[in-house]
C-alpha cells in the first residue's frame, strides 16, 4: 500500500468510501516532503488540503507585531485546510514542519471535482468543521483562565484523555507551548517545576507522568 493510499485513508472525510473510490482520489494527490522549517502553508500560497503521513506541523497565526499564536499541532493521520478548500480566505494562517515532515497535497480544484462526484463528502465536511469550531470555542475559553497553572494543568488532562494514559507526551517544544498556553518559557517551566514539587506530575523531556490526576482535577474545581 502506497503512503499516498495511506494519507486518503486516513482522513476522516474520506474513510466512507470504498477502496476503489479512495483509490481515485489518491490519483488527484501529490507526495511531498519538507525539511524542519519550511513554511508548508502560507497565506499567498494557492488552497490545497496537506495531509500529514509522517512528522509533525505547526500552525499559527501572527499577531499584529509579529509574534506567533500557536494555534495547534498537527500530527500523522492529521491534516488541515479543509475550510480553504471551500472558498475561505487564508488572511493569517501558516503551517510550518517542525521536522523532516512527509505530506500529501491536494489542491483545491481537484478537491471541488471531488464534491461533485461524491455529495456526501459535502456533509461529512460540515460535520468536521462543527467540530473544529468548537474546539477553537475551548481553546478561547482555555486562554481566558487568569491562572496559567490552570491552562497547563486543563492541558496535560486533555492529553491524558486523548491519550487514554497516565504517562502523556507533549508534542511541541516548551517555547511552542509556552505560546499555545499564552505565557512565556520562563514562567512554563516554573509551572511545571511547581506541579513537580506539588508531587502531581513527573517529568523527563517531554514525558511527564500523572502521579495524581484526581487531585489535578480538584485544583481546577
Amino acid at each position: 500500500m502506497s503512503q499516498e493510499h495511506l494519507c486518503v485513508s486516513a482522513v476522516p472525510l474520506f474513510q466512507h468510501l470504498d477502496l476503489e473510490d479512495q483509490r481515485i482520489i489518491n490519483r488527484l494527490v501529490k507526495h511531498h516532503i519538507f525539511q524542519k522549517g519550511e513554511q508548508i502553508i502560507t497565506p499567498d500560497e494557492n488552497p490545497q488540503l496537506v495531509v500529514i503521513a509522517q512528522g509533525n506541523m505547526k500552525v499559527y497565526q501572527l499577531s499584529a507585531t509579529g509574534r506567533e499564536q500557536l494555534l495547534r499541532v498537527v500530527g500523522p493521520n492529521g491534516y488541515e485546510g479543509e475550510g480553504l478548500l471551500l472558498g475561505a480566505q487564508n488572511e493569517n494562517l501558516f503551517g510550518e514542519a517542525m521536522q523532516k515532515t512527509e505530506v500529501c497535497l491536494l489542491k483545491q480544484e481537484d478537491f471541488q471535482k471531488i464534491l461533485l462526484q461524491y455529495p456526501q463528502i459535502s456533509l461529512k465536511l460540515l460535520e468536521i468543521n462543527a467540530q473544529k469550531l468548537m474546539e477553537a470555542e475551548q481553546q478561547a475559553q482555555f486562554l481566558m483562565m487568569e491562572k496559567v497553572e490552570n491552562r497547563l494543568m486543563t492541558y496535560l488532562l486533555d492529553l491524558y484523555k486523548t491519550a487514554g494514559s497516565k504517562q502523556v507526551e507533549i508534542p511541541m517544544k516548551m517555547k511552542e507551548l509556552a505560546s499555545f498556553l499564552g505565557t512565556t518559557p520562563e514562567t512554563l517551566s516554573r509551572k511545571l517545576k511547581w506541579l513537580e514539587g506539588e508531587r502531581l506530575i513527573q517529568r523527563k523531556g517531554s514525558m511527564i507522568k500523572l502521579l495524581d490526576k484526581k487531585e489535578l482535577e480538584n485544583r481546577l474545581l
